[in-house]
This record gives structure tokens, C-alpha cells and sequence, in this order.
């Protein structure tokens, strides 16, 4: 994508399920033999990816113009290690089929995960929770791990860090077990709670309290569904940060102020302003100037590592420094470096720069962000190493004097729906290349 800088973004975008809700629920899907059918789900390759997973596993899913899933796993299959494995290197999904797949067919295979490049994502709390459930797990080489189990049983696992990915793999390998499953320390974001009443509309019996500890209690079986998926959370942030970066107004349709509190806040803080309407929120700067904050990202309900990257975009426009400290992923600010070629003046630190010490903070690694502005962005070529950080990318270039050439585009067709035709909406000057015209 070739982008021409120094232009407000001004209109209205509007937004679908979320990304990281949707996915989970068509694994959901797999837990019955009854149809389901998913609602407001957005056009990205992320949903294609998770459909064909499910087809290869006997199941049937068919994708709606309307933005509707239809899916039924009446038959289920094992699939083939290196299919399998061609997905994992493309998403970090199929180590959740695991439940879904024991409790149906008695075996799942783990493969070695995919997905964005912002630090390592361990299989050991997934595989140390099925091991609790009953499951054995045989290292079978080239072809992974081989996860297999005649019944699940009901367990007690404490999780040492509120991993989204551990407790979605608890909850959908836990509702089917027998007897009761107590999981504590869990993550507790909206696209949790959004599974969690999913799985409730199915028969499960489902408590979540208040120091974060859920209880489910398996049932024998679970019917079909029909849902309609939360919208993004993470999309309105990435519209918000670019309306505040830019100088524009961006109205944003069916974002909710409920998932967004924590961002809401920090962005007031900054000098942004927003305007909470029925059927949406708009965004845009309440001055001239934008403000230096601090801020450490956290689990829900703290301030989300996903809106962290757009977030550092807007701040290089603030007037005076403020410290981003990241305790969610240890190498997430890989992208930095691009920004500081534009001429952003980001700094990276080892220490833990903010209110508290994270796990990371003994362990070296740069993840503690200090950022001078304002900074005055100029065009520049860079490429894309993870779906948040591209559309950041896509912001600072907007933002940017000149001409800049952003490499990689097809990877924010992973979370974001029609992304191009949204830009084009708000007024923002690009074309779009093929990679071989790239150079020319």
C-alpha cells in the first residue's frame, strides 16, 4: 500500500465481531452435533482459516454475504498431522479444537503454534490442563503431539498468569467433562465472558466470580446455537488512535463504551475526546495539542496490549514524554524500530518503567517504551511484522509527511474487515500494489 500523509481522516466506519470472540465460537461450534449458527461475523481470513479447519474435521460451515456462519459437526474426523500443521503455522487456533475434538472423537492433535510475531505463545498451560482433564499426550516428532483421552474428568487448575488462550482451552475442554471444573487466576476479557454465554445458551453451567476464579460443571451433552458475536474492541481503538493521530473525526458504528473503559481513559488523559452514542462512538482531539501520558498495559480489566501499538502512534504526536510499560507480551514492541525510521523518538527499556514489576522485568527483555514528541513523521518504506502493529503502521503513515510504502498489507486481513474500502470512507489518499510493482 502506497500512502500519501498529512490528512485528517474524517467520516464513519463501522465495525463486526470480534476477531478474537468469533473464532473461539466456532470451535464452540464443534462441541455439539446440533446446527449452529453465528451471527455478525466479519469478512477476514482468520474466520476463512478457522471454517476450513472445521470442514477438514468433518464438519460443515458455510459463510453468509450477511455476515452469518452456519456450522454443524454432526460427524467429526481426525485430521492428517501435515494439514494440521499447515494451520498452526497460520493461526494459534487449533490447539483450541482439543477440547472439542476429546470429548467428541477421543484424540486432537497439537502442532506447533502460529500468528502474529510479538513474543513466544507456549503450549504448556494448554497441555497441563488437558493432562489434568485425563488426557495423555504422546510426542509423536515431525507430526507434534498427539492428545487423546477416553473420558474427561473434572479438575482444579490454577493458572500462574490469566492467559486468554488457557482459559478458553478450560472452558471448551471443561463442559463436556464429568463432574466439576474449577479454574483459578482466569482471564476474565469480554471475549471470555462472550464464550462463557455462548457456552450457557448450549446447556452449560457456567459461574464466574469475582476474584476471578470460574466454575463450570460438565454436562453429558450440549444443543446448537444462535449468537450474535460482541463486536471489536480492538478495531474502535485502532480507529480512535487514528483519528487523534491524524487530527480527523472518525464515527465509529457499534462500538461499545462498555469494552472500552480502560482505553477510554487513557485517551481523555491524552487529549482525545469522545462522544457515546446509541449506535456507535465518535472520536476525534478535543485540542490543538495532545498530551503525554503513563501507561502500563494489563489483562482486562486494565488497559489491553492490543490497543497498545496504535496507542504509541498517537502518543508521538503528544507534547512531552510519556513511558509505555508492556507486562502482556515481552517482545512487543518489535515494530518500534519502523516508527523510529519515520522519525518518531521511541526509546526501549529492560526495566520495568511504570507502577509496578512484571514477570519480564528480570529477564531482559525491551519492554518499557519511552516516547519523545512531538515527533514529526516523514514517509518511509516499512513492512508489516504482525496484524496490530500494521495497522499502526497504516496510522503513523497517515500521519507522516509524504509518501510512505507499507509492505506486508494482506496480514490486516487477518482482524480487520474491509480495510481499504473503511480507509477510502474516511478520506485517506493510498493505492494499493502488487507486491512484483512494488519497486517501480
Amino acid at each position: 500500500m502506497k500512502i500519501v500523509g498529512g490528512n485528517p481522516l474524517i467520516g464513519e466506519v463501522s465495525v463486526r465481531g470480534a476477531k478474537n470472540s468469533v473464532s473461539k465460537a466456532l470451535v464452540a461450534a464443534l462441541l455439539t452435533s446440533e446446527p449452529c449458527v453465528l451471527r455478525n461475523v466479519p469478512s477476514i481470513s482468520d474466520v476463512d482459516i478457522v471454517c476450513e479447519m472445521i470442514r477438514c474435521s468433518g464438519g460443515h460451515a458455510a459463510i453468509s454475504e450477511s455476515g452469518s456462519v452456519e456450522i454443524c459437526a454432526r460427524e467429526l474426523k481426525p485430521v492428517s498431522p501435515d494439514r494440521w500443521a499447515g494451520f498452526a503455522r497460520q493461526s494459534r487456533i487449533p490447539i483450541l479444537f482439543c477440547g472439542p475434538l476429546l470429548a467428541r472423537i477421543g484424540a486432537a492433535r497439537i502442532a506447533p503454534l502460529g500468528g502474529d510475531a510479538i513474543g513466544p505463545r507456549p503450549v504448556d498451560y494448554h497441555i497441563a490442563a488437558l493432562q489434568k482433564f485425563g488426557a495423555t499426550i504422546e510426542d509423536q516428532g515431525s507430526d507434534g503431539l498427539l492428545v487423546s483421552a477416553r473420558r474427561l474428568t473434572g479438575c482444579k487448575i490454577a493458572l500462574d498468569y490469566p492467559s486468554v488462550g488457557a482459559t478458553e482451552q478450560v472452558l471448551l475442554t471443561s463442559v463436556l467433562a464429568e463432574g466439576v471444573t474449577e479454574l483459578s487466576n482466569a482471564a476474565i476479557e469480554p471475549e471470555i465472558i462472550d464464550l462463557i454465554m455462548l457456552l450457557q445458551k448450549m446447556g452449560a453451567t457456567i459461574s464466574v466470580d469475582t476474584d476471578r476464579t470460574i466454575t463450570i460443571t460438565g454436562v453429558m451433552d450440549l444443543h446448537g446455537f444462535r449468537h450474535t458475536a460482541m463486536p471489536d474492541p480492538l478495531e474502535v481503538a485502532s480507529w480512535a488512535c487514528a483519528a487523534v493521530a491524524t487530527g480527523g473525526s472518525i464515527f465509529v458504528g457499534n462500538a461499545r463504551q462498555i469494552d472500552l473503559m480502560a482505553f477510554l481513559n487513557k485517551l481523555r488523559q491524552m487529549g482525545g475526546q469522545f462522544k457515546v452514542r446509541d449506535e456507535g462512538i465518535s472520536f476525534s482531539r478535543c485540542q490543538d495539542s495532545l498530551r503525554p501520558v503513563i501507561l502500563e498495559t494489563d489483562v482486562h480489566p486494565g488497559f489491553r496490549t492490543d490497543w497498545q501499538q496504535p496507542f504509541v502512534v498517537a502518543l508521538t504526536q503528544a507534547e512531552g514524554v510519556s513511558i509505555v510499560h508492556e507486562t502482556v507480551y515481552e517482545d512487543r514492541f518489535g515494530y518500534v524500530s519502523a516508527l523510529n525510521q519515520m522519525g518518531a523518538g521511541i526509546q526501549l527499556h529492560r526495566e520495568c518503567l511504570g507502577s509496578k514489576r512484571c514477570r519480564f522485568g528480570q529477564r531482559n527483555h525491551l519492554h518499557s517504551a519511552v516516547i519523545a514528541g512531538p515527533s514529526r513523521l516523514r514517509g518511509c518504506d516499512v513492512s508489516i511484522p504482525d496484524l496490530r502493529a500494521g495497522f499502526s503502521y497504516v496510522i503513523a503513515a497517515l500521519s507522516a509527511e509524504g509518501v510512505s510504502t507499507v509492505r506486508n498489507i494482506g496480514l490486516i486481513g487477518r482482524g480487520y474487515e474491509n480495510f481499504p474500502q473503511k480507509l477510502q470512507a474516511l478520506g485517506a489518499r493510498f493505492e494499493i500494489l502488487m507486491a512484483e510493482n512494488l519497486d517501480t
